[in-house]
């Protein structure tokens, strides 16, 4: 527990006081709530500081004045980008700033001078499509582009992949906008007097610098002193870059930009081992590549395990790999240049890859690699902490040999990856955090003697913060050390700029988020959590904070996070729910736990769509959490209407079908609606789907009494007959699907069959976290079912959602039913079955609808997206002939969150991240394809479209 966990108070009525002087100051938002704290409190590390306040300012005058107030206080500041950072560089007992909000505008793009002038907040990919039209980017690029503020990078000194090309931040950096903890605010440049004393430190230490210091690219560690020498143009704007916000407040920049790469061609080297290929490295650096990065075979096995062998089928053999970039003049002088590099090589396999399409999954491998790596083949947590330690690279290889051996005398695991060109390797491993940081200190000054003992680098990227600065002692002089003390008192007398990193240090194993952690054991009724041995906490721990749920994956194909991308702030990302659902386990700062009103507006926006689960490289699943917090919270208790009404459905979907005509005609009334939506916790705004006069259940019923035998009665197996499910939402709502789902199956020669009695998977009782109901029909739903898996007949969901729900959410709640892993096994969506990716075959000899010409817009289903993947629809239709524009993200009604009152407003703008404007610049003949029930209902009541099931597309062209 930290120190702004529990506050006195005199301690609350100073926070309430800063707060209020911070208000007065800037014109940007202040926010000192336990919700935001708690939120705020950590990063993309292992360390857990609670902040007095939050600020996202405005303006850089909003800057300024927020470090007037800082410094009148004796407040630290502590500056954040998108909080991303590793190394606990961003986080702090005092006023924390976020500048990725609002401070994110881009001033000037100059395409002659190839510059550009931004905020501290503007993020690196906003920065890419703002210079691509003019053929330039930024030259930096680590894997967290997508989301990473610039600012954090000249924080940092990020470098990223292509460093040996465009170099590090440092090098695309032409002068600062800053203001000291003097509340000096000056240009840094190439001008030493504006800091007084500043000439007078460098000259003084001149053979320390020259002997210390730019020994080579990755010395990260520590103040850039080098950048001060007269040789090295007396640069103050690369000196601070890397300072980690110790010396001055960044608030703006001038940044250099570069060509983009004509025609970069990807080659692939596999090696006998890792270390092979980093052996290698010194003999490829002559070849003069663009970018060199390494991977081991225990981080390729992850992305197996994790993403399929289609995910890594580009890699040629080998237990080691090197992925290339090598650009040239033109596509041929590139490929020369790779088969050069290939003949020059030691590696025993190769393959070269043209086409950037092609290797973009090859090198998003890469960067996902933080998430991928954050858990050990045997699912236990790895930590960053040495996260990015940089040896001169000729000295790679052996680097590793003794890194490796070091890590099993702790006995320890980890998968090393990293920029192997410029000797940088990035690990996460699996130290015991639970109980306390000691076998992490333990290790953290082994490694770190390691790397001085090579000759290298701490930090070879990501700056020091509290992870590393504790360990700059073991890698330079007392001399050095004390050298750094006299440049912080030169910016920063009075140390409220970040303190505790870089000089006077924090102990590295000091306010570790982990340890503060209680156990959070599987109860009775809840999931099982079987991933996490059980333990609630531990899966909410999953989160590492690398934010790829604020990034915009929409242009790879990525859902996660709709309602962060709809409204921009934390509270609704991914991370910042996980990060509060953390501070209920620890019992800190949320003292409520699960009854907490934070939690409660933290997860009121999640739409419980389930695309983190599949997005996030870590796994974090927040549908489940959500569902587990609610089971927690009402478990016992009387809960809010809409869980008994939209929660229900089902079970009044069966008793408005006979009813159908005068439900409608109630609910057709404007007046009526809006007097008794409200009621039931549903937006007035809203319009029910209509229910269908007859299920598809009833028909099948009346088609069976009139001669036709369409139930599963014998346990005999015949490989070419399915049962199609028709799920409560289809059956009461859209029946129609259904029999089309029938008219498709049959029409490729299956025999079709449908379950004695209807059941239900429980999905609404799962979104609403009313666990018992979902177990008890999913219950009713394995005796009905399993007798007809077990007798070889595979099932075939219609409604995504439903699907979804056999081939994961069933296993999490009856872990240890052999009947659930057998259902879960033979369920089937409609693409696979005829994409022949089930049990059962359709005729080869009858052919499906063409669909040439035919424009789709399609969107498909989150829950289908996370859990079995659009793959087989998108190959099924393009072998039709249909041209697809496939939407990507949430439709944004996600089952009941759309329709509860309150969600109305986000509901419409997630459906503005894709769904609405694709629509809107569809051709009038363009057909919305959509086989979620929910997805068309969307699309049906904001944007007057009608939505067809695949089925029902097919069936329409018999």
């Amino acid at each position: 527990m930290t120190v702004g966990d529990t506050l006195t108070s005199t301690q609350h009525d100073e926070a309430r006081e800063l707060a209020g002087m911070l208000r007065d100051a800037i014109e940007g938002d202040v926010d000192s709530s336990t919700l935001r704290r708690g939120e705020y409190s950590t990063d993309a590390s292992n360390y857990r500081i609670v902040p007095k306040v939050v600020t996202f300012p405005r303006s850089a005058d909003d800057l300024v004045a927020i470090a007037d107030v800082s410094r009148a206080t004796s407040t630290p500041l502590h500056l954040r980008g998108a909080g991303t950072s590793i190394a606990g560089n961003a986080i702090g007992p005092g006023i924390v700033v976020d500048t990725s909000r609002y401070l994110n505008r881009i001033h000037e793009i100059d395409p002659v001078e190839k510059i550009a002038r931004i905020d501290p907040g503007v993020i690196v990919a906003q920065l890419q499509d703002a210079a691509k039209p003019h053929g330039l980017r930024f030259g930096p690029d680590p894997s967290t582009w997508t989301r990473c503020t610039v600012g954090g990078m000249i924080g940092n000194n990020a470098c990223g992949s292509h460093s040996l090309r465009f170099g590090r931040t440092a090098d695309n950096v032409i002068d600062l906008d800053v203001v000291d903890g003097q509340g000096r605010r000056f240009t840094a440049a190439d001008d030493l007097s504006v800091v007084p004393g500043l000439q007078e430190f460098t000259t003084r230490h001149l053979a320390l610098i020259r002997t210390e210091f730019g020994r080579f690219g990755r010395q990260v560690s520590g103040y850039a002193l080098e950048a001060l020498l007269p040789e090295r143009g007396h640069n103050l704007a690369q000196f601070l870059v890397g300072s980690e916000g110790t010396l001055g407040v960044t608030l703006g920049a001038t940044v250099r930009l570069v060509d983009v790469p004509s025609a970069p061609v990807t080659i692939a080297l596999g090696y006998s081992s890792m270390y092979a290929a980093a052996d290698d490295i010194p003999n490829l650096l002559e070849q003069r590549p663009g970018a060199i990065e390494g991977m081991d075979a225990r981080l390729v096995d992850a992305v197996r395990r994790s993403h399929g062998a289609e995910a890594v089928s580009a890699l040629p053999e080998g237990a080691g790999w090197l992925l290339i970039e090598m650009p040239g003049e033109n596509e041929t002088d590139a490929l020369d240049r790779a088969n050069k590099l290939i003949r020059a090589s030691a590696a025993i396999s190769s393959n070269v890859i043209a086409d950037p399409a092609k290797a973009r999954p090859i090198w998003r491998v890469r960067e996902d690699g933080v998430g991928l790596a954050s858990r050990t083949p045997a699912g236990e947590q790895a930590w960053p902490g040495f996260e990015d330690a940089a040896v001169p690279p000729e000295r790679l290889g052996d680097y590793l040999r003794e890194f490796d051996k070091l890590t099993e005398q702790h006995g320890i695991e980890g998968m090393p990856y990293g920029h192997f060109g410029d000797g940088c390797i990035h690990v996460r491993l699996s130290i015991p955090l639970e109980r306390d940081g000691a076998a992490m200190r333990r290790f953290m000054l082994d490694a770190g003697r390691l790397v001085a003992d090579f000759g290298g680098s701490i930090s070879g990227e990501h700056g020091d913060g509290r992870a590393r600065s504790e360990l700059l002692p073991l890698m330079y002089s007392d001399e050095a050390i004390a050298a750094f003390g006299e440049v912080k008192a030169l910016f920063d007398p009075r140390n409220v700029l970040n303190p505790d990193v870089l000089v006077q240090p924090a102990a590295l194993d000091a306010d570790l988020r982990r340890p503060q952690a209680l156990p959070t054991p599987r109860i009775r009724g809840g999931f099982s959590w079987a991933e996490d041995g059980g333990d609630f906490t531990r899966a909410v721990h999953r989160c590492v904070g690398m934010g790829k749920c604020r990034a915009d994956n929409s242009a790879a194909g990525g859902f996660m996070c709709p309602s962060y991308q709809a409204t921009k702030d934390e509270t609704h990302s991914t991370r910042g729910r996980a990060r509060v659902l953390q501070e209920v386990t620890n019992g800190g700062l949320i003292k409520s736990g699960f009854s907490s009103h934070e939690l409660a507006d933290s997860l009121d926006f999640c739409l419980s769509c389930k695309a983190c689960a599949s997005d996030c490289p870590a796994g974090v699943d927040v549908a489940a959490y959500k569902s587990e917090s609610l089971y927690r919270k009402y478990k016992g208790k009387l809960r809010p209407m809409n869980h008994y009404v939209l929660g229900q459905l089902p079970r009044w979907e069966k008793l408005m079908v006979p009813f159908a005509p005068v439900v409608n005609g109630v609910m057709g009334q404007d007046w009526l609606r809006k007097l008794l939506l409200p009621v039931a916790g549903v937006d007035s705004r809203r319009r029910i789907p209509k229910v269908a006069r007859r299920s598809f259940a009833a028909d099948r019923r009346r088609a069976e009494k009139a001669g036709v035998a369409l139930r599963v009665t014998a346990a005999r197996t015949k490989t070419d007959r399915v049962l199609v499910w028709a799920d409560s939402f289809s059956n009461g709502f859209a029946p129609g699907v259904d029999h089309d789902v029938v008219r498709v199956l049959e029409h490729v020669g299956l025999e079709v069959v449908t379950p004695a009695r209807s059941v239900c998977c429980g999905l609404t009782w799962i979104s609403t976290g009313q666990l018992d109901g979902a177990r008890k029909r999913l219950a009713q739903l394995m005796d009905e079912f399993a007798p007809i898996v077990d007798s070889g007949v595979p099932i075939v969901g219609v409604e995504p959602s439903c699907t979804a729900v056999l081939r994961s959410d069933l296993l999490e709640l009856f872990p240890d039913d052999p009947r659930a892993k057998r259902i879960a096994k033979n369920t089937f969506t409609l693409s696979e079955v005829l994409m022949g990716r089930s049990p059962v075959t359709p005729d080869s000899e009858v052919e499906l609808p063409r669909l040439d010409g035919l424009e789709l817009v399609v969107q498909p289903h989150c829950h289908q997206h996370s859990v079995m993947g659009f793959a087989p629809d998108r190959q099924l239709l393009t072998s039709l002939g249909a041209e697809l524009t496939q939407l990507a993200g949430c439709c944004g009604l996600a089952g009941n969150f759309g329709l509860e009152k309150g969600h109305y407003d986000v509901s419409v703008a997630v459906a503005e991240n894709a769904l609405l404007p694709a629509l809107r610049q569809a051709s009038d003949d363009a057909v919305f394809l959509a086989d979620g029930f929910s997805c068309r209902t969307q699309a049906e009541q904001l944007a007057d479209k009608e939505g067809v099931h695949l089925a029902t597309l097919l069936a329409q062209r018999f």
